[in-house]
């Protein structure tokens, strides 16, 4: 029988700042002190820096397997820490962490928020001023302060403070434990974690030599593109990236007026062909100095271990509404998308290397942003085998709602029948971009040439969860497709009767003044007839679409009954709607909510732009791209243990892709990897799952 949990928190210091991650951050850590509960006891603050042993009670405890830790952000931090600090080593099988469980019921992470959502009384004057005094002795002093470290001799008092407000956190953190839910934490989800615990400590390797010539070549091109700003503007801009000044200093030297210094825009003037040379430059200029994505390059110079490995770079369930991995410290769920040709970038990798980059390229900071996968590298005697789920959300897509034509244009694509005379598969089906649009406009695929593909890419990845023209606008800019030269290609190809009901809601959306996103009729009335031509090819999704918002709103004003839309089952139980998946996960909806009126559907979460817990409205394709990314997620998360098990160490995930460590033998390859990894899961043995990928001893986009 199960001895109660420990509750447990720590007080930790170290030179290191906490924002370079927690394992650089661990390498130089000590304890300072260890507020801990058994149960329902007592909570007791044991201050190490007495030099006084550890409390029986607490070492009784620790060493007690049939006991269970519980720690908030103790998987990613405070266990992390006690190895090196302490030399304590707590199995992550026994560590319970309420962050990670907030997380996973689509809760937001720190413990304030929770006691807040979930009704914790908390003394919030005394937290507050507690905080203070863990700034004040778990930080290095500033450079200028005659006192480098605040301790308990140097501040007896604060100090006598501070340990009384440490077991703060404990109480609440207690409480929180108690009244978090548990659908999404135990089972298969919590083995999960555990496995996503030892990949994050595995870490990767990083190539610190191409890290450090990278910095020192955009230092040197910023400098640069500084030195030529100054001399094109007669020194009323010092710096590219001074943008109030650079705008202002356009419209007065070129009488253009622009709205913002976003790419985008910078990318359409550029290509004006009547802009003056000098003010094209500018703007190149612009646009190489405010690349953001090279700033990668310095958190990894500060983040790697001593080992030269990065760690801590995934957070379990990050992505609250999906249960997705979000990015941490490197960012690796956000690399840019490369620009050059991949030989480009292998060569551009060695010129850096060199310090010879300006010999090869005229812009380093294109060929840095490119380069950032580069510094995912193997050790010695290994390789990285890579392999990514193949358009996992267009399949499961059309497996969740039945699209039966979709599902088999998937098989047949995924059915070789044979090899061309240069080796490569031939394949009993097209590719379902090409399928996309020939299904569309009523061709066969074999008629779907470069361009008509491009735009059943752009639809495919636009329109599948009720998006419309606004949706299909972003990701034409994502992709790089002018929708004017769109309009052109697509406009004899649409049926007239869909035109003639476009052209009706241009004018509906004219008349209601709904925002028609800065384009030409003609553009509107094209984005728009390719939303209706797909969703008519599209019937199930569609009619999906509607089913799961009905559905949605009749669990909400029926608390207690289930509702079934094609095996999801939605049920609201008390302050939360629950929608169970396939593999058995719920996604969850705290706080539902339907509109009288409007029928609008709204729940409570966290605001991507303010970052507060607020209330957000949502629809039925909203609800379906919830479901299929989380969908896409478990299919991913159930073949990882499988991976791991036929001896492929994973390293990262990036978003439905794998990247694994493995020895230099041809035992591991990524023909048996993307086997494994499209492996159907017991909940869905007949969707078409595909993966592929490929071996290298440096990480590339494929």
């Amino acid at each position: 029988m199960n001895r109660p949990p420990l509750f447990c928190d720590l007080e930790t210091f170290s030179e290191t700042p906490i924002n370079h991650g927690t394992h650089a951050y661990a390498e130089k850590s000590e304890v300072m002190l260890w507020p801990f509960a058994v149960g329902d006891g007592p909570v007791t603050v044991w201050d190490v820096t007495t030099g006084k042993p550890m409390p029986a009670e607490l070492e009784d405890h620790l060493a007690d397997e049939r006991v269970d830790t519980v720690w908030h952000n103790g998987g990613m931090f405070d266990t992390v820490v006690l190895p090196h600090a302490m030399d304590i080593h707590i199995p992550i099988e026994r560590v319970h962490d309420t962050m990670v469980r907030a997380f996973t019921h689509s809760l937001p992470g720190a413990l304030g928020d929770l006691c807040d959502i979930l009704k914790v009384d908390t003394d919030k004057a005394k937290d507050k001023a507690g905080r203070q005094f863990i700034h004040l002795f778990c930080k290095p002093r500033p450079a200028t302060s005659a006192i480098r470290r605040a301790t308990r001799e140097t501040h007896p008092v604060e100090w006598g403070r501070f340990v009384e407000y440490a077991a703060l956190d404990i109480h609440s953190m207690r409480e929180v434990y108690k009244k978090l839910p548990i659908w999404n934490y135990r089972g298969e989800e919590l083995a999960l974690w555990w496995l996503d615990q030892k990949i994050n400590r595995r870490g990767f390797a990083v190539d610190m030599d191409l890290v450090h010539a990278a910095i020192d070549a955009v230092n040197k091109a910023q400098k640069h593109l500084a030195k030529r700003t100054v001399q094109m503007t007669d020194g009323t801009v010092q710096a590219a990236t001074q943008r109030d000044a650079m705008l202002a200093h356009l419209l007065v030297e070129y009488g253009v007026n622009l709205p913002d210094m976003q790419k985008a825009t910078l990318e359409r003037r550029i290509a004006d062909p009547d802009l003056p040379e000098a003010m094209r430059e500018l703007l190149g200029i612009r646009l190489q100095a405010s690349t953001t994505s090279t700033s990668k390059y310095k958190t990894l110079e500060r983040s790697v271990s001593r080992d030269g490995r990065l760690r801590g770079t995934t957070q379990f369930c990050g992505a609250g509404r999906t249960g997705r991995w979000a990015g941490r410290l490197f960012q690796p769920q956000n690399l840019p998308r490369p620009t050059l040709d991949q030989e480009d970038i292998d060569v551009g990798i060695e010129a850096l290397k060199a310090d010879c980059a300006d010999l090869i390229t005229d812009n380093v900071m294109e060929l840095t942003s490119s380069s950032i996968r580069g510094c995912v590298v193997a050790p010695a005697k290994k390789k990285l085998v890579v392999s990514d789920l193949s358009n996992i959300e267009g399949r499961d897509q059309a497996w969740l709602a039945g699209e039966a034509w979709k599902l088999q244009a998937f098989r047949d694509f995924d059915t070789i029948i044979g090899q061309d005379d240069k080796g490569k598969d031939i394949r009993k089906g097209h590719d379902l971009y090409k399928m996309a649009y020939a299904k569309a406009f009523g061709i066969h695929p074999s008629e779907v040439d470069g361009d008509m593909r491009q735009i059943g890419k752009v639809m495919e990845l636009a329109l599948g969860y009720e998006g419309g023209v606004g949706a299909f606008v972003t990701f034409a800019a994502g992709y790089g497709m002018s929708i004017a030269e769109l309009a052109d290609a697509a406009w004899d190809a649409i049926p007239k009767d869909i035109l003639a009901e476009a052209n009706s809601g241009l004018a509906w959306a004219k008349k209601n003044k709904r925002s028609t996103f800065g384009l030409s009729d003609r553009e509107w009335v094209v984005c728009d007839s390719l939303k209706r031509v797909w969703r008519y090819a599209h019937p199930n999704i569609a009619a999906m679409w509607k089913e799961l918002g009905d559905a949605v709103r009749r669990a909400i004003n029926q608390p207690g009954a289930t509702v079934d839309v094609r095996g999801l089952l939605i049920r609201r139980d008390g302050s939360w709607l629950r929608i169970r998946l396939p593999s058995g996960r719920y996604l969850c909806y705290p706080s539902p909510h339907v509109e009288h009126d409007s029928g609008q559907i709204s729940y409570m979460g966290m605001n991507q732009y303010s970052r507060k817990w607020s209330r957000l409205k949502t629809y039925g394709g909203k609800l379906f791209e919830n479901i299929c990314q989380a969908v896409a997620r478990d299919v991913l998360a159930h073949n990882m243990a499988l991976i791991e098990d036929a001896g492929y160490e994973i390293v990262l995930t990036i978003h439905d892709e794998v990247i694994c460590e493995t020895p230099d033998s041809d035992e591991f390859n990524v023909k048996h990897l993307s086997s494994l990894l499209a492996t159907n899961p017991p909940w869905a043995p007949d969707m078409p799952l595909a993966a592929a990928g490929f071996e290298t001893y440096r990480y590339k986009k494929d």
